[in-house]
């Protein structure tokens, strides 16, 4: 128990630092995919002369059948409405904010979460119902909306259904006074042309994503199609991961070589403390293969004990070092199967040379030193 103590110290070291590096890893990747590395915004360039040009209709749908991409949200800006509190604020006190037509998959695709009240829904969009960003809240005194709360926006008043927090990945909406889609077309003569696509991809995707998104847009005119670039946040993940990957790869290597050691050592000790065993069984009968194929099953036993416990010990380790950081806990799959599976490898290699060794003793010299 002892032996296999040695080579679970080691594998347990292996799991461990494998374990706790991925929850590290993990933690990273989380905090540099709430900045959104795989977010991308398509926006209506200008022509060669100048003019701005407008995004077909169609541009949101066309993007949303491009394979790795996950969501597509689009906002429309109505340039012709302004906002006030109440009518009777003097229409040269604007509060300088936007009025955008808003898609009811917005919030999920840009990370917005509602502060107070609710978003549109199916129903509300069809009609004079608000959001306010953050920021528009604030300038029009409006902190807690109650369902008498009104705001006009262009010609009609608007009843104000929710706040929301502020959003790190599009501060654009912060300022914005967001209506339905449709009632922005019915009410404030909105062209239903989009301003801003939001587009969600597979992070492994991006750029490939970005190399088709303004041909995809406007394919009578991609080049006047702008977007966005990858952030970053991408680089930095990408570089992260990178890093971590090689300290990995040596942490375990060493590990690896620490149980390997153990392994040998222990063997070693072992031959040299039962040549009298040996030099016995040599005299009853055994044959060398015997006495090899003896010590390298020995010698595997004890790996896959030691395996099997110090995978269990590296991950209890990994868990409560994880959670006391507030990370979450992650020992891959792989970690657990290949530390059993280099336990063995090592055992048997780190047993060879014993079990030669032990095989080749003389049984007169194996009994002498009785």
């Amino acid at each position: 128990m002892l032996s296999a103590l040695g080579i679970a110290i080691g594998i347990a070291a292996m799991v461990a630092v494998v374990g706790i590096s991925f929850s590290s890893r993990r933690q990273l990747d989380d905090r540099l995919a709430a900045l959104g590395t795989n977010l991308l915004t398509v926006a209506p360039g200008q022509t060669v002369d100048g003019q701005r040009v407008a995004l077909p209709a169609e541009a949101e749908s066309m993007i949303g059948r491009i394979g790795p991409v996950t969501a597509v949200a689009a906002v429309g800006a109505v340039d012709t409405a302004r906002v006030y509190r109440t009518d009777r604020i003097p229409k040269a006190e604007s509060s300088g904010l936007a009025v955008l037509a808003a898609r009811l998959s917005l919030p999920p695709t840009v990370g917005a979460t509602v502060r107070v009240g609710t978003w549109l829904n199916a129903a509300t969009a069809r009609y004079p119902a608000a959001v306010l960003g953050a920021t528009a809240a604030a300038r029009l005194g409006i902190g807690r909306p109650s369902p008498l709360t009104e705001i006009l926006v262009g010609p009609a008043r608007f009843t104000v259904v929710g706040v929301l927090d502020p959003v790190a990945l599009a501060p654009e909406l912060d300022t914005a006074v967001l209506v339905g889609w449709d009632v922005a077309a019915t009410v404030l003569h909105f062209d239903g042309h989009a301003t801003t696509v939001y587009t969600r991809c597979r992070e492994d995707r991006v750029e490939a994503v970005r190399a088709v998104l303004a041909a995809t847009a406007d394919p009578r005119a991609p080049g006047a199609v702008a977007v966005s670039k990858p952030s970053d946040a991408l680089a930095a993940r990408r570089a992260a991961g990178e890093t971590l990957d090689g300290l990995l790869l040596g942490l375990g290597a060493v590990a690896l070589l620490v149980g390997g050691v153990g392994v040998a050592n222990t063997m070693v000790i072992s031959v040299l403390e039962r040549r009298a065993e040996i030099g016995l069984r040599r005299a009853l009968g055994a044959t060398r293969g015997q006495i090899r194929l003896q010590f390298l099953a020995e010698s595997l036993l004890l790996s896959a004990l030691g395996g099997g416990a110090g995978v269990l010990l590296g991950a209890a380790v990994t868990a409560g070092y994880a959670a006391g950081q507030g990370w979450p806990v992650v020992v891959p799959a792989w970690a657990t199967a290949g530390a059993v599976g280099a336990a063995l490898l090592v055992g048997g290699l780190g047993g060879l040379y014993p079990a030669i060794r032990a095989a080749r003793l003389a049984p007169i010299e194996a009994l002498a030193a009785t």
